[in-house]
This record gives C-alpha cells, sequence and structure tokens, in this order.
C-alpha cells in the first residue's frame, strides 16, 4: 500500500461540499417528462446489443449467451450477454488476484477522485440509466428515478468516507514509541448484486470494494446484466483500470459457486434471497486447499417487514405509508411492507379506507407513466408470487388483486390478505411481490409482538403520535432500520444506514460511516524510539 499521505486526503475532504443526497425529479415538470421520453426512446433504439465480458483488462466472448428482456414485454430483447463457463471465470479471478498489488498502491485520493467522477458520470447520464431501468428491471419512472440518485449516492458518500480511512488513525502513544494505525485493504472480492436494485446497490456494493483498495470480480444478476455492463464502462470512463474490474456474466449456480469457494477469493458481497445468502456463508466458511484466510461474507437477504398502526395513529397517513411501502416497485424490495399489524379500534376502518386506494392502483408497462405498478422481474417470480396467492386464499381473506392483471407483460394485482394468523405462511414466508397480509392486534403490546414474530429484522415503521410507544418501539421492535410515522422503505444513504439483524443479513449498514470497514483491515504499527 502507498505510503498513507494523510494531509493530501484531509485537504480534498476539506475542499468538497458536505454530502447532499441526489435530488429527485418531479416528473410533473414538463421538462424533466420531456427528458425522460427522450432518454426512453434513444434507450429503446439500442435494445437487443451484445454485450462482452471484461476480463485482464480486455473484452472477451463466451461460447454461449443468453438473453436479458423487458419484463414489461417479455417478447423484447434488452440485451445479448456471454453466459461464462467456469474456465472463463477462474481467469477473471486469476486476474483480479494479479492487479491487486497494483491498485492498492494507488493512493487513495486518487481512488476517490475515480469515485467522484464516476457519480458525475451518472448525473449527467441519469435519465438514460432510469430508461435502462425501466425496460430492463420494469421499474416505474419515480422508482428508476430513486434508484439511479440512490446510486449517485454512493459515489459521492463511499468517496468522502474513504477519505476518512486514508492516511494513519490517531492511537494513543505508549511512552518510548511512534504508534499509528492503518486501514488496508483485503484483497480480491466478488460482487454479488441483485435485480431489484439494478443500479444502486450494484453501484454501492462495486465502489465501496474499488475505492477501499480492492479489485472485484463483479456478476450481476442475470435479469439486469446490460445495467451492469453500462455502469462498468462508467468506472472505466472515470479512470479506473480495467483490470481492477472484471465483468463476468452467467449463471449463478455456475460461475458463483466456483468463485465462492475459491481460495483467492477474499471476501464476498451479497445481496439477495436468505437461501442463497446461507448457501454463500456456507460455502465461504469452509477453507480450500492453498486458501491462507478466513473469508469475510457481507450479506443482505432480505425481510418479511411489518408496519404497526396504533390507536393513536394519523389514519390517513398509515394508509399511504402502508400503501407505498407494500407496492412500490411491485413489493419487489427487501424493505417492502408485507405484514400491516394495525390496532383492532381502527382495523375495518382501515381497511375499509387501504381497499379504496388499491383498487385505484394501475397496472401496466413501466414505460407508460400512468401505471403505478409495472410488471414482476420474471415468470418464475410471477409463478412463485401467484403460488403464494393461492396459500393466501387458504390462510385469510382476500379483500383484492388475487391474480394476474391484463397485459403481455408479468403483470399482477395488487392484492390484500385480511385476518390473517402469525402462523400462516403469507405472514412468516418472504413473497417479494405485491402480497400484503393485514392482521389485527389487541393493543401495542400484542403488536411489537406480532411485528417481531419473524425470522427476519431488516424494516419496521410505526405510526403513533404516542412518544412513549415509539420509545418503546425504539428500544424492542428488533429492525435494523425503523421508521416512525413515515414508510419502512426509502432509506436515503447518510441518513439511514441500511441493513438488518436475524435471518436479513450481516447488518453490515450500506450507506453508513461504517460500511467501508466490511473491506479494509486494520494494521497496528509500533515503532520504539531513541
Amino acid at each position: 500500500m502507498a505510503e498513507p499521505t494523510l494531509a493530501a486526503s484531509n485537504a480534498l475532504l476539506k475542499a468538497l461540499p458536505e454530502f447532499r443526497n441526489e435530488p429527485w425529479a418531479d416528473f410533473s415538470v414538463e421538462d424533466n417528462r420531456r427528458a425522460m421520453t427522450e432518454a426512453l426512446a434513444a434507450v429503446r433504439a439500442q435494445l437487443g446489443r451484445e454485450y462482452e465480458l471484461l476480463i485482464a483488462g480486455r473484452r472477451r466472448k463466451a461460447a454461449r449467451q443468453f438473453i436479458s428482456i423487458n419484463p414489461s414485454r417479455p417478447s423484447e430483447v434488452v440485451g445479448v450477454h456471454q453466459r461464462a463457463g467456469e474456465a472463463l471465470a477462474v481467469e477473471a479471478l486469476e486476474a483480479a488476484t494479479a492487479f491487486f498489488p497494483v491498485w492498492k498502491k494507488v493512493p487513495a485520493e486518487e481512488r476517490v477522485r475515480m469515485l467522484l467522477r464516476a457519480g458525475e458520470l451518472l448525473r449527467r447520464r441519469k435519465f438514460e440509466f432510469e430508461a435502462w431501468e425501466v425496460f430492463e428491471a420494469g421499474k416505474t419512472w419515480p422508482e428508476a428515478d430513486a434508484d439511479v440518485s440512490e446510486a449517485i449516492d454512493f459515489c459521492e458518500y463511499y468517496a468522502r468516507q474513504m477519505l476518512r480511512f486514508a492516511g494513519p488513525i490517531p492511537v494513543p502513544q505508549f511512552p518510548g514509541e511512534r504508534d499509528e494505525l492503518r486501514y488496508i485493504p483485503l484483497g480480491v472480492g466478488l460482487i454479488i448484486p441483485p435485480w431489484n436494485f439494478p443500479l444502486a446497490i450494484l453501484v454501492g456494493m462495486t465502489t465501496s470494494a474499488l475505492v477501499a483498495g480492492n479489485t472485484v470480480v463483479l456478476k450481476p444478476s442475470s435479469d439486469t446484466p446490460t445495467i451492469g455492463a453500462l455502469f462498468v464502462d462508467v468506472l472505466l470512463e472515470a479512470g479506473f483500470p480495467p483490470e481492477a474490474i472484471q465483468f463476468v456474466t452467467g449463471s449463478g449456480a455456475e460461475v458463483g459457486d466456483r468463485l465462492v469457494v475459491h481460495p483467492k477469493t477474499r471476501f464476498i458481497s451479497f445481496t439477495g434471497s436468505k437461501e442463497v445468502g446461507l448457501r454463500i456463508n456456507e460455502l465461504a466458511a469452509k477453507p480450500q486447499p492453498g486458501q491462507i484466510w478466513i473469508k469475510r461474507v457481507v450479506a443482505e437477504m432480505g425481510g418479511k417487514d411489518a408496519i404497526i398502526v396504533d390507536s393513536e395513529a394519523d389514519l390517513d397517513a398509515a394508509v399511504q405509508g402502508v400503501l407505498v411501502s407494500a407496492y412500490g416497485f411491485q413489493g419487489q424490495k427487501c424493505s417492502a411492507c408485507s405484514r400491516a399489524i394495525v390496532d383492532q379500534t381502527l382495523y375495518e376502518e382501515f381497511l375499509e379506507r387501504f381497499l379504496a386506494k388499491v383498487r385505484a392502483i394501475t397496472v401496466g408497462p413501466a414505460d407508460d407513466p400512468n401505471n403505478y405498478m409495472g410488471p414482476v422481474i420474471n415468470e418464475r417470480a410471477m409463478q412463485s408470487i401467484l403460488g403464494y396467492i393461492e396459500i393466501g386464499k387458504q390462510e385469510g381473506r382476500l379483500l383484492a388483486g388475487g391474480g394476474r392483471a391484463p397485459g403481455e407483460g408479468y403483470f399482477l394485482e395488487p392484492t390484500v390478505f385480511a385476518d390473517v394468523s402469525p402462523r400462516a405462511r403469507i405472514f412468516q414466508e418472504e413473497i417479494f411481490g405485491p402480497v400484503l397480509a393485514v392482521t389485527p392486534a389487541r393493543d401495542f403490546d400484542h403488536a411489537l409482538e406480532l411485528a417481531n414474530d419473524s425470522e427476519y429484522g431488516l424494516t419496521g415503521s410505526v405510526y403513533s403520535r404516542n412518544r412513549e410507544k415509539l420509545a418503546r418501539a425504539a428500544e424492542e421492535f428488533h429492525v435494523g432500520n425503523l421508521y416512525f410515522n413515515r414508510k419502512c422503505t426509502g432509506a436515503m444513504v447518510g441518513s439511514h444506514p441500511f441493513g438488518g439483524f436475524n435471518m436479513s443479513g450481516t447488518d453490515s449498514k450500506a450507506g453508513g460511516p461504517d460500511y467501508l470497514l466490511q473491506f479494509l483491515q486494520a494494521k497496528s504499527i509500533g515503532e520504539k524510539l531513541g
């Protein structure tokens, strides 16, 4: 690692403006609406292109390819991608290993400047990336805008945070010695982001590792690989050397598992399902021949998130908060509200007001700004959600939805089940779709008990005007991200470091002040004087 340059890092940090979240676009403004419409047209003209791997600084093709599609129109191909096999995956990891000694010596402030340039490039191309999200991930305009804004936030935030770890950290000086603590990078990391935040989470996971001085093998989701490929181009334009970023597309079972167990993989950064996350953790825990470290696993895995509507809640605000949390991006968020726990004194009135709003939800192609909900991501997801809906019909009272919505795409109706028992599968299991279970609570004690009755612990929310109840929830509601009198989705970088308890993951707090420490290790140096 380069000799720490504390003065240069501090100077750059002082020169930067204070971190501020990227503003969201208001699509009721004609200029924004026109810009998004033009971006959609420009991106549509690029659909169907082929993209290559990036290994050892060179573009590569594989013997086999696969396609990503538009979930609003499954007949429409978004991108053609390489299906890398085990040999190419291992070659990518070896290349990342070979370049690590070079990359780790690049001064932190240079890596930071590259990341700041990447954030600025995303800002200039914001509507373009949003259009890609509309077509490849099925995100509606506001959801796509929030995702790209968050990606910009990660670039800006992690750049500033890295400067805080770039030089020697002051420690108490032992008499007769010169003592310091340095943070150094780990090595080669495997980055496995999800499809549901195809830019934001991919950007956060990738750039945090890179700016800390690690090299990476990035394997994007096979549902949204085009967005990953386009962001790699942004990194290269920003000045990151191509050898630091290996871009490998292909099957998770074929490529991912091989890289997880490889002895030269130093860490795995994963966001996805509980099942896959636990498998990665298990595989990574077993040392392989030639492995000289304990692999670090950073995992964010899912949730079964609850919103408590207390007897002293603002009911209109609670109804709106549950609605947005349950059906934003078709419920395909690990933070989505899938359980509404409502005090029995407000239960029937809540359902009446809530159903009126649910029935007004429009479902259709994500490129049409008049649709509140777009498609779910693929056929497999749609069938899984429909299976849970059938289970729900046996476990609760179906009040709205319950099936497919019209259209070519993977469209589902926003679905509401009432009177759901805490033992029901739709109360306990993550569905990852637009399905809400509503359950009555006898009182606030019972509501907290129901909210905590889960193997997960990611997000939660409480609507109440009673400060004592909110104080109790702050102590007793066991989730990594807890909100009061607002929705349980929409964590903001910096303000809401994101990560959950229990089976929701390793609580690594993405977008928080200690997140980069997941990709660094501390080295203590003491020198005897005289």
